[in-house]
């Protein structure tokens, strides 16, 4: 093993993120402080045990510096929820608030605006809410430093609605929002803000939409500073389908595109003049003009852990190529997800720091590999084999993060672009050499041309706009394909785990000894594939069932529940056909309070039995009701007297589980909270 180290002693140090992210991952999946304190101490004991190995061996260090990273991880993200976290309020109210605008988020796409707020004067509120605003009930002068007085109804942030969904309480209480709601008019503004100028990154955002109407001036408003409000959902799940998602996230490509624009128009600006070129050191000088500009970037779009580390990675990118050395390579993304976890270590869980991180890493371990350096090799060719050979590097490069990042998004969003490579041959270089430099081009031009009163920029808001008119294009159309998303249902995380440690291994070493991480890939992969889709769905309010037929179909309990909820069941049971309405099931026996279904698996019929309404149902009626069903689902309290053969989903129930998922023919009940579940968002609450 020692002589396998001395074989890998350069790729060693990039598990130390790994380490660190272990421990992290840890602090995530057990459920209460002493589950995690006796973690460390397993930790701890490891690094101990690894000091009695043989001195002056790699094995004795690894043991050593794993030990202490797993419990540096666990210790960091530990003291950041206790330090920094904000517990959410413990139940709904409806009060009336005085707060200040910190924060003003347009969202045209839904006809809404979104206020973070500092409730003034109320030490029974969290120190930030998060409410929303209809444009109807929008009043002038609510701007950033604003204060404001309206009602609203107060609710903590929603946890996932089934097993799998997204979850916003956990984002949440890392981001400090202990509270959100909608507002009721009327909105009274009691002091204005000191400025009447909207945020630079608003009135960047509007100019831009003005240019451009539809969803071309939506994404082209994306690209330039992230704001990603006013594309429709339409386009959005044209985007996500297709596999272009990542362009709607300000990341690794467009802060390239943009810190490279910059150090080319320095370095050629400079260049002009003969005493620069020849005495100054215009690349250095360059480079940080470059630096500069992409911090100025990273900090207008939002500041989001994508852009955080595609810009920390450009700045050590800029220092090796300023010291003479090269700079992209596996260690400096190691470095940058280093520097992300000991600042914001909530992020390992979500799904932007996985797949960035996992991205960027397939990008520079394959780049790295002998065979692929010598396909992108710089030889004297006629230009159309030059095209070739980098049309075959990019879909190459394509389909490797596509495979690479297909189990991230199959365990996140329950889906996986099929077709992302053939769409990003078209996608990528039109992105990065047409429209963000024309639209840069545009906005200097709109810059220069204000002070004479003149749109200087319109010939190239011309070109960015056909541009995007052709990505949407070819986004819809890739998105309409039969084969485009594969689907699955929710999985565990164990199977999640063992793909993620396979591929690690795979990647991060460059011996023969790597390929012993497909067999993790291939065991995880086979759980993957083996999910059994869930018979039932319950969202953790109990108002929406989603029943899964003979034939393969879902039902819905209420056929008027939002696009929300509907993408929200189909996505966690891996249904990518429209929900059809439970009352419209020939097995169904429906009234206005109550529904029975009868659901046929195998050669046992279950008997489900759902309320509908809030009226009350006469007890011997509902008792008898209950007796006759395997499975009772309410939103309600349920009386004692209502004894199914099984199972009582009511509200006392989801009040200690959330969600639910049931599979019928193991019998078997998932959960969105396991029992004990301590973590900060959900004990404050519960």
């Amino acid at each position: 093993m020692e002589r396998w180290l001395e074989k890998e002693r350069e790729h060693v140090p990039l598990w130390l993120p790994v380490g660190l992210g272990s421990g992290i991952a840890a602090w995530f999946v057990l459920p209460d402080p002493m589950a995690w304190a006796a973690f460390c101490c397993v930790a701890l004991a490891v690094a101990l045990g690894g000091a009695f190995l043989p001195e002056g061996g790699r094995i004795r260090r690894i043991v050593i510096g794993a030990g202490l990273l797993a419990c540096a991880g666990c210790l960091i993200v530990w003291g950041k929820a206790m330090i920094a976290g904000t517990p959410p309020i413990a139940r709904p109210a409806f009060v009336e608030i005085t707060a200040k605008v910190q924060s003003v988020e347009p969202l045209p796409a839904q006809e809404m605006t979104r206020l973070i707020l500092r409730p003034v004067a109320r030490d029974d509120l969290p120190a930030k809410i998060r409410i929303n605003v209809v444009n109807k009930d929008w009043r002038e002068g609510i701007a950033a430093g604003a204060t404001i007085r309206f009602r609203a109804r107060l609710m903590p942030p929603a946890p996932p609605a089934v097993p799998g969904a997204y979850d916003f309480a956990q984002k949440a209480y890392f981001q400090g929002i202990g509270a959100t709601g909608r507002a009721v008019p009327p909105i009274t503004v009691v002091q204005a803000a000191d400025t009447s100028l909207p945020p630079v990154r608003q009135r960047l955002s509007s100019h831009i939409q003005a240019q451009m109407a539809g969803g071309a001036g939506a994404i082209a408003a994306t690209l330039a500073t992230g704001d990603r409000g006013a594309i429709s959902e339409a386009d959005a799940d044209a985007m996500r389908r297709s596999g272009l998602a990542h362009l709607l996230s300000i990341s690794g490509l467009h802060v390239t595109a943009f810190i490279g624009a910059v150090i080319f128009l320095i370095f050629r600006l400079l260049a002009l003049s003969r005493r620069a070129a020849l005495r100054w050191p215009l690349m250095l000088i360059a480079a940080l003009g470059g630096a500069g500009a992409g911090i100025a970037y990273t900090l207008m779009t939002g500041a989001d852990v994508p852009t955080v580390r595609s810009c920390v990675s450009a700045l050590l990118v800029l220092g090796g190529l300023a010291l003479g050395r090269e700079a992209l390579t596996l260690r400096l993304i190691a470095a940058g997800a280093v520097f992300v976890l000991l600042l914001w270590p909530e992020s390992l869980v979500g799904p932007s720091f996985q797949m960035s991180f996992a991205a960027v890493v397939s990008i520079v371990a394959l780049a790295e590999h002998p065979r692929f350096r010598a396909l992108t090799h710089g030889r004297d060719e006629a230009w159309p084999l030059r095209l070739a050979r980098g049309v075959l590097v990019l879909f190459l490069t394509g389909i490797a993060v596509e495979i690479v990042l297909a189990p991230i998004a199959l365990f996140h969003f329950h889906q996986a672009g099929m077709l992302g490579s053939l769409a990003n041959l078209v996608a990528i270089p039109l992105t990065t050499f047409i429209v963000m430099p024309f639209e840069a081009l545009a906005l200097l031009m709109d810059g220069i041309g204000r002070a004479f009163g003149i749109g200087l920029g319109a010939p190239a808001w011309w070109v960015v706009e056909h541009s995007l008119r052709l990505l949407l294009f070819v986004a819809h159309a890739v998105a309409a394909q039969p084969y485009a998303v594969a689907l699955l249902p929710t999985f565990g995380a164990g199977a999640f785990a063992l793909v993620i440690a396979g591929g690690l291994w795979c990647l991060l070493w460059r011996t023969r000894a790597r390929w012993l991480g497909t067999v993790t890939i291939a065991a995880g992969l086979l759980l993957m594939l083996s999910a059994r889709p869930p018979d039932v769905l319950v969202t953790g309010d109990g108002r929406h069932v989603a029943i899964r037929t003979a034939a393969g179909d879902m039902a819905l309990l209420r056929e008027k529940a939002g696009d929300y909820v509907r993408d929200t069941l189909s996505e966690s049971a891996g249904y990518d056909r429209e929900l059809l309405a439970m009352t419209a099931l020939r097995q169904a026996r429906c009234s206005e309070d109550l529904c029975a279904v009868t659901v046929t698996h195998g050669n046992r019929a279950w008997r489900v039995l759902t309320t509908r309404s809030q009226n009350m149902v006469d007890v011997p009626v509902l008792a008898k009701e209950c007796a006759a069903a395997d499975i009772v689902i309410s939103e309600r309290w349920l009386p004692r007297t209502c004894l199914p053969r099984w199972l009582k989903i009511d509200k006392a129930m989801l009040r200690r589980t959330g969600g639910v998922a049931i599979d019928l023919k193991n019998g078997s009940v998932r959960a969105v909270r396991a029992p004990g579940d301590a973590h900060p968002w959900i004990a404050a609450t519960h």
